[in-house]
């Protein structure tokens, strides 16, 4: 990071972690200069961040997602010298081309200000390394007829409220507007989003239900991966709830319930407490885990890992405050096809095998 020199303007773009939800986010800082006039705080962020409007600096305000001296303010705030200005916008511009694709969605719901869409696993949300075309954002360019590249009149794609990842299913939120974009942003900040995830793991949870707390950052010895450190060492604060669906002896289907949204969270909270999800090979969960590793065991268990050649986590509900008629909205994804095929596979066989 940059380091803070008293008296220059500074605009700090910290790292994006990928969060799963609400970590679409580009942060600025700037203090202002010894000679700085008298100027609303809204004109003042406006001339220095490229590409935003002044009608977007005050969303961001009024949503909460600006301070000056650690303290929010409101927009007719006067910015002072020395004052130290940070910012949060949702969704910072990536420097990539996004051109639209005509890629199929499965939308659930639409108006005039906001998408929820059922991602099928396999479709990365956001062009990355590795992937740069073929993803959700792709899809969602030619179908909003919006284009960013050099051709393109959008410079900024800015419609993704959060995501998933590219192996997990479910729901995700998509905002059409500026407006709706930072109102649904902010309930994300708030961690007033409703959502629950459906998982399934290795072993047999000890408890009906319980919750997951830590602090989760990359791990030094994978940064494809995320680790649970201990609270106060590194990383962002982490809260899940989970409760035992079914039992199927050798493997348990759960609901898991997000208080935030880090990267990987139910990925990497259930690894924690010793229950991998089921095929998760970032995690270790794309081998026998629990159960006597005899021929007919194994053969089931690599049936169900071709069934089902991903991590077994779908994002089940979300319910969130609509930006505009302020009514809450709730809508529910029944599990796809291939996760329902092993949660079948898994509870024949519990119901007939000695476990």
């Amino acid at each position: 990071m940059m380091e803070e020199r008293v008296g220059e303007e500074l605009s700090v773009s910290l790292e994006n972690d990928q969060d799963d939800d609400g970590g679409l986010f580009e942060h600025f800082r700037f203090v202002a200069d010894k000679g700085q006039s008298p100027l609303r705080a809204d004109k003042f962020i406006t001339a220095r961040v490229e590409n935003s409007s002044r009608h977007r600096v005050q969303l961001a305000i009024s949503a909460g997602f600006v301070r000056v001296n650690g303290k929010t303010i409101k927009a007719n705030y006067i910015v002072k010298p020395l004052d130290t200005v940070s910012v949060e916008f949702p969704y910072k511009r990536r420097g990539l081309e996004i051109l639209p694709e005509n890629i199929p969605l499965d939308i659930v719901y639409e108006d005039n200000d906001l998408l929820v869409i059922n991602k099928p696993a396999g479709l990365v949300v956001h062009p990355g390394h590795g992937n740069y075309t073929g993803t959700l954002l792709n899809a969602l360019a030619y179908y909003l007829g919006k284009e960013q590249g050099p051709q393109g009149k959008d410079e900024r794609m800015g419609v993704l409220v959060h995501r998933i990842d590219k192996d997990t299913s479910g729901l995700l939120l998509v905002a059409k507007n500026d407006d709706s974009q930072l109102f649904l942003a902010k309930q994300f900040a708030d961690h007033t989003i409703e959502r629950e995830y459906t998982a399934l793991v290795w072993g047999n949870l000890k408890n009906e239900e319980g919750t997951i707390t830590g602090n989760i950052a990359r791990d030094s010895n994978d940064r494809m991966r995320f680790r649970v450190f201990p609270e106060g060492d590194k990383g962002k604060y982490s809260i899940t709830h989970y409760k035992v669906a079914e039992r199927f002896g050798y493997t348990t289907l759960v609901a898991c319930r997000l208080e935030t949204g880090r990267t990987h969270q139910i990925r990497v909270h259930m690894d924690y407490i010793g229950h991998p999800l089921f095929n998760d090979g970032r995690y270790g969960g794309d081998r026998i885990l629990k159960g006597a590793l005899y021929a007919k065991y194994k053969q089931f268990v690599d049936n169900c890992f071709e069934v089902m050649p991903r991590q077994a986590l779908h994002a089940k509900t979300i319910g969130f405050i609509h930006p505009a008629t302020k009514k809450r909205l709730f809508f529910e994804s029944p599990l796809p096809l291939d996760f329902e095929k092993v949660v079948g596979k898994w509870r024949s066989y519990s119901k007939y095998s000695d476990i």
